[in-house]
């Protein structure tokens, strides 16, 4: 059986997973932090891990994407997108107005992570102005304060999944401030991912730039201009070496073995650009 590390069971990340392999038969390692579910399958203790890696709402995910880049070498093996829908979570007994309703005055305090609390800000600030707000290091460990913690008026912003396996209530559903929150996935691992079946391929690569070489980006995006190759993403970061040194992150929509990439690459890395790749896998399109 195959195995995938992943963030705390509740979070988006876990719901996304549960899509992903519906239909498979696979071991779900969960962790606590980004940096444990990398260095699972870095270390061989599973096969793949699930990355959260960009957000419709807050963009890229820059340290998920460090990671990627500096400190392990995982190839991308699939990616997909989930919908990101946070829900206001408590017990509707402590928190009842009387009415049936929960009672806003009644909630002291509103726990989560700091991307998830960040996506409902409208609601919070028209809703719960008075509360006080922390952040945790999963949506699923706010919901597990407010389980541990009960009669002190706390809240959490979290998945449906989390309250259903903590026998809390889904107070208030879809909170978020946009309806079209979704968040996209990698599953990145040493070992290959064949059962995805899909029209679309992508390919993901790093190009570091010559620093003696004015005007190479320009040269770098002419050379899949004029081939017509689309480019789904385009991404400056840092190289951490030293100041003002960036590489940059590119989406190709199109497989490596396409006969059109291999030699966009070619011509990219004749005038002295460093390409890695990071590799070639199916796009799975949201069903739900």
């Amino acid at each position: 059986m195959k195995s995938v590390a992943l963030l705390p069971k509740g979070t988006v990340s876990d719901e996304a997973v549960r899509y992903m392999f519906r239909d498979e038969d696979v071991e779900y390692v969960y962790c606590k932090m980004i940096a444990d579910v990398f260095q699972s399958t870095a270390n061989g203790h599973t096969d793949w891990s699930v990355i959260p890696i960009e957000n419709t709402i807050d963009g890229s995910v820059s340290l998920h994407i460090d990671w990627l880049v500096h400190e392990v070498d995982l190839p991308i093996r699939a990616e997909w997108v989930y919908p990101s829908i946070q829900n206001l979570i408590g017990s509707a007994e402590e928190l009842s107005g009387g009415n049936g309703q929960w009672d806003p005055s009644k909630i002291t305090k509103v726990m989560s992570h700091p991307v998830a609390m960040a996506q409902c800000l409208q609601f919070i600030r028209s809703k719960l102005p008075h509360a006080e707000l922390e952040t945790l290091s999963s949506t699923a460990e706010g919901v597990r304060m407010v389980k541990n913690n009960p009669g002190k008026g706390w809240a959490a912003l979290g998945t449906e999944l989390a309250a259903s396996d903590l026998g809390l209530d889904v107070l208030e559903t879809s909170v978020t401030d946009h309806d079209n929150n979704f968040t996209r996935f990698l599953l990145v691992g040493k070992t290959p991912y064949e059962k995805a079946e899909t029209p679309l391929r992508k390919t993901s690569i790093l190009i570091t730039l010559p620093e003696d070489y004015p005007g190479a980006l320009h040269q770098v995006l002419s050379a899949f201009a004029w081939r017509r190759i689309n480019l789904s993403k385009i991404e400056s970061r840092p190289t951490k070496k030293k100041l003002g040194s960036s590489y940059f992150y590119i989406d190709i929509e199109l497989p490596l073995d396409n006969i059109l990439v291999p030699g966009a690459i070619a011509e990219i890395e004749a005038i002295g650009c460093q390409v890695r790749i990071l590799g070639s896998y199916p796009s799975l399109p949201f069903e739900g």
